[in-house]
Formats: C-alpha cells, sequence, structure tokens
C-alpha cells in the first residue's frame, strides 16, 4: 500500500490562481498580464483579486491603460502582491506594480466548465473584465518544490491546466496580443492556464 504524501510547511494560502499573459510579438515584452485569485484560505482570510497589468512596464500609465487589482478584500490583496505576485515570472521587475490602482469589487463570476472554456468575470464600479481560456488541454497535478517555485520559498501542490487561446476584454474591447508557449513541470502549455487547488506552503 502506498504511503500517504505529507507535504512540509505551513499552508500560507490556498484556492484558485489562473491567469493570462499575453504578447503582440512572441519574442518581444508582454503587454498585458492577468492573474486571478480566488482565495479561500489566508492569514487575511478569504476573497477575490484580479491583478490587470494593461501597461506592464509603466508606473504612470495614461489613463485608459491603468494598472489595476480589483479586490474585494484589500488586505488580502496587498500581500498577495507583495509576496506573490511580484515574484512571479512575468511580473518580476516590472515598473507597473509601482503604480497599482486599487479599486473594490462589485460581483465575481465564474462560468464554464473548465474541459473545453472557462470565465472569470469581474466588475468594479464602471469596470467590467472578462478572463477568457479556450481549448482546455488534459489536467495535470505536481509539486513545486521550493527551488522551482516562484517565491523560492515555498511548496506548492496544484493542478494546472493549459489552453490554446485566452482573451482579456476590458469594457467590452479585447486586449491586443496571444499568449506564447511556455512548459511546466514537462507540460507544454502556454503562458494562459488555469490553475485550481493550488495550495503555498512555507518550509
Amino acid at each position: 500500500m502506498q504511503e500517504t504524501i505529507l507535504f512540509p510547511g505551513k499552508v500560507e494560502w490556498s484556492g484558485e490562481n489562473p491567469g493570462i499573459s499575453l504578447k503582440e510579438d512572441p519574442n518581444g515584452p508582454f503587454t498585458t498580464l492577468a492573474s486571478f485569485f480566488r482565495v479561500v484560505l489566508s492569514p487575511h482570510g478569504a476573497g477575490h483579486a484580479l491583478v490587470l497589468m494593461q501597461s506592464p512596464h509603466e508606473a504612470n500609465p495614461a489613463e485608459g491603460a491603468t494598472n489595476w487589482c480589483l479586490t474585494d478584500n484589500e488586505p488580502l490583496a496587498r500581500w498577495l502582491v507583495a509576496e506573490y505576485v511580484a515574484n512571479f515570472g512575468a511580473f518580476r521587475g516590472i515598473a507597473g506594480l509601482a503604480g497599482l490602482r486599487y479599486r473594490k469589487i462589485d460581483e465575481v463570476q465564474a462560468a464554464g466548465d473548465a474541459r473545453s472554456h472557462y470565465s472569470e468575470s469581474v466588475r468594479a464600479g464602471d469596470l467590467a473584465v472578462s478572463l477568457a481560456w479556450q481549448g482546455l488541454g488534459e489536467p495535470f497535478c505536481f509539486a513545486l518544490a521550493p527551488p522551482q517555485s516562484a517565491t523560492g520559498k515555498h511548496v506548492m501542490p496544484s493542478l494546472f491546466i493549459g489552453c490554446e487561446s485566452a482573451a482579456v476584454t476590458v469594457n467590452g474591447i479585447r486586449r491586443p496580443g496571444a499568449p506564447i508557449p511556455r512548459e511546466v513541470a514537462g507540460h507544454k502549455i502556454s503562458t494562459a492556464m488555469l490553475a485550481f487547488s493550488e495550495t503555498w506552503l512555507r518550509v
């Protein structure tokens, strides 16, 4: 009989963290970054946060290209941005995080079945954002050890689902660009994926 797998460390947060990173030129910089959190357990309680970078490389972008964090739990959102998002590969070191503006969420809604298509829709005042994933692949489950995790300090068991295409829409206007190929845990996916059952344990 197989032994129980017990992960080391203290659970810091658990939930979902699907994301979409888009480029207009596969060899150029990311032009839109979106990281969505549905947290069920954390030191700051439960809540949602959408980090949306419309101008990832600008600390003070023009109106209409604002970098947002939309949330219903601002202490949680600020903690996630400082401790996690700032360490994610596409977000690491970008100027846009310095000028991130926080706004309260009015409504969050998930749709789809995570077998062929899935979406997350967020409304905050006059701002409506939709994240959509299409052509979903086979789910796979893995655990990153600290050297491979984004922070370098956590064990991260998770379930990922890659997708063929994805879109970020802001007030009905689709952001330009497309995800590019990437590899995670030996699986060829893209820079747009669903991340469910995600748990970060500090070791």
